[in-house]
C-alpha cells in the first residue's frame, strides 16, 4: 500500500485516502522492544496527549485496531527510529512490518515521523513512570503535528 498525499492546510490535515478536508483524529506510536506507547491527538489542535502502554505481544496490531474504532481514528503515525549517522535502528524492521500489518488491518493511512530519543525526552519532562512510552508517543505525535504547521508556513 503507497503513502498517502499527507498536506496541512491551516490546522486541517488533507489526505488523498479520505478525499476531503477535515481535522483529523490521530493516533501515535512509539514501538519499543518490550512496549508500545500510544497517544492520541488532532490535527486541528496540533495537541498530543498520552493515552497507554501496551505490552509488545502478538495481539498488539488487534489492540491498536480496537482502539482505533473506539476513538474514531482517522490515520497513525510512528516513530521512525534512526540512529545519529541517520541509518535505521535494529527495531525498525518490526516497526515497517508493524506499519504494513496496520495500514491492511485498519485501513487508514500510516505515516513516519522522525524522531530521536524520544524516550529520553520524555522521561527528562516527567521523570520515570508507568506512562513514559505514551509519553514518548505523545512528543512523536506532537512532532508530525509541528511538521505540518513548518510545511503550511513555507
Amino acid at each position: 500500500m503507497g503513502q498517502n498525499l499527507n498536506i496541512s492546510y491551516g490546522g486541517i490535515i488533507q489526505s488523498s485516502h479520505f478525499g476531503y478536508n477535515r481535522p483529523m483524529r490521530m493516533l501515535g506510536i512509539d514501538y519499543g522492544s518490550k512496549r508500545v506507547g500510544i497517544a492520541l491527538g488532532e490535527s486541528e489542535h496540533k495537541m498530543a496527549f498520552p493515552k497507554e502502554v501496551l505490552p509488545r505481544t502478538d495481539d498488539l496490531v488487534q489492540k491498536i485496531l480496537e482502539l482505533c474504532l473506539k476513538e474514531k481514528v482517522e490515520g497513525i503515525v510512528i516513530g521512525e527510529s534512526r540512529d545519529f549517522k541517520g541509518e535505521e535502528n535494529k527495531i525498525m524492521k518490526a516497526v515497517h512490518a508493524l506499519k504494513e500489518n496496520l495500514e491492511n488491518e485498519t485501513g487508514l493511512p500510516v505515516f513516519y515521523q522522525l524522531e530521536f530519543l524520544t524516550s529520553a525526552e520524555a522521561r527528562r519532562l516527567q521523570g520515570k513512570n508507568d506512562m513514559l512510552d505514551a509519553s514518548a508517543a505523545a512528543l512523536i505525535l506532537k512532532s508530525y503535528f509541528d511538521k505540518e504547521i513548518f510545511i503550511d508556513q513555507s
